[in-house]
């Protein structure tokens, strides 16, 4: 949570506050942001966070801001709405423009305002047509509302997010790279709930602190402390969350309702698995690099993320991640193809693959990414 907080703030206030107040505290607008992240892991909290932050005009004459904060954010999830309707949604529509449009519609775009943000949840699900109009609007801030050829501006900032591994929709052309490189200013990668609960064993009360207060309407440090003790008592020690903080929510509620609650059933974790393969003893390189790379791309979504950790260069992460895939098609588990000479010769010095740079780094972290399950 110290970087996802760190990166937030930058992403408000840049990493440089003078060079903010100099020149940015107003143009904030042309940076968008894309958060990456589980289900349930916060993002629309994140999103929020940065879209009501930004910088509101004071009005000298009426003594006020010319907004509130609490109305420059709107929040649109994508895969709710069918393909035929989205565009309507997004940029509203004009009377008979088609069938049902019995009146004039505004879309979440011209309801913003300038000072304001819009937050595009699931943008991994839109089809490539509004990839497209998206796109037009990032690059020219314009739009046109279904059935009209009349442009509108759009002044304020686009905040999107999505659960899906991004780098697959761009190679199998499912999300458009010119649309992606406009929306990427700035990527934050927002953590599970299993990896807050792993670099800091204060963050349990403290999200159940936020929950309680939600759900009964006050403090209740006696009811936070209740549920810790109840949670490490009824659920395993590495309890996943594969429901993240969304799964937390709904199981203090079933701790107040019913007393207990026994967790998700989930097949074990593919960290788990690995972790397990590499205690044997017998992984060829080819096949630990394979599973680790697949392992920490299943994790953090992006092969640059995946580079910087292992110290691979991208090339050669993406291939390991695809032979970890195909090994796993194949087999049901964590396995890519070994060399026919390694076959042959098992004792045998490998040399290793072509363009790997093994770091100290990168082995601490396959160490605890096999255990951290």
């Amino acid at each position: 949570m110290v970087e996802l907080r760190r990166r937030l703030w930058h992403n408000v206030f840049t990493a440089d506050i003078g060079r903010f107040e100099s020149f940015l505290w107003d143009r904030m607008e042309d940076f968008s942001t894309l958060l990456l992240g589980e289900t349930g892991c916060g993002k629309g909290a994140a999103a929020a966070a940065i879209g009501r932050s930004g910088h509101i005009p004071f009005d000298e004459r009426r003594g006020c801001f010319k907004e509130s904060f609490t109305r420059t954010f709107f929040g649109i999830n994508l895969s709710q709405y069918p393909a035929t309707l989205i565009e309507s949604e997004l940029f509203g529509h004009r009377r008979g423009a088609f069938t049902g449009a019995v009146d004039q519609y505004q879309g979440v775009f011209s309801r913003c305002s300038p000072h304001g943000a819009i937050f595009l949840d699931e943008i991994g699900d839109v089809e490539i047509p509004v990839q497209i109009k998206l796109l037009q609007v990032l690059q020219q801030r314009e739009f046109c509302p279904v059935g009209s050829h009349q442009r509108q501006r759009f002044s304020g900032r686009v905040i999107a997010a999505t659960n899906r591994p991004l780098e697959e929709l761009r190679d199998s052309g499912a999300f458009r790279d010119d649309f992606y490189y406009r929306l990427c200013s700035d990527v934050i990668q927002v953590p599970s709930l299993r990896q807050r609960l792993s670099e800091d064993g204060r963050e349990l009360q403290l999200l159940l602190g936020v929950v309680v207060r939600r759900s009964v309407g006050e403090d209740a440090p006696e009811l936070v402390a209740w549920l810790g003790a109840e949670l490490r008592r009824q659920l395993p020690r590495d309890y996943a969350w594969p429901g993240n903080v969304r799964e937390l929510e709904q199981a203090v509620r079933r701790l107040l309702l019913n007393g207990s609650y026994a967790g998700e059933a989930v097949r074990p974790a593919a960290a788990e698995q690995f972790g397990r393969m590499v205690e044997q003893g017998r992984m060829p390189v080819s096949e630990l690099l394979a599973g680790y790379c697949g392992l920490l791309y299943r994790r953090h979504g992006t092969y640059e993320e995946v580079s910087r950790i292992t110290g691979l260069d991208r090339r050669t992460v993406k291939k390991y991640v695809l032979a970890d895939r195909e090994g796993k098609d194949s087999a049901g588990g964590v396995k890519c193809q070994v060399p026919q000479a390694e076959q042959k010769c098992p004792d045998a010095r490998r040399p290793h693959p072509r363009g790997i740079r093994r770091t100290p780094e990168s082995v601490r972290s396959l160490s605890a990414d096999s255990t951290s399950h």
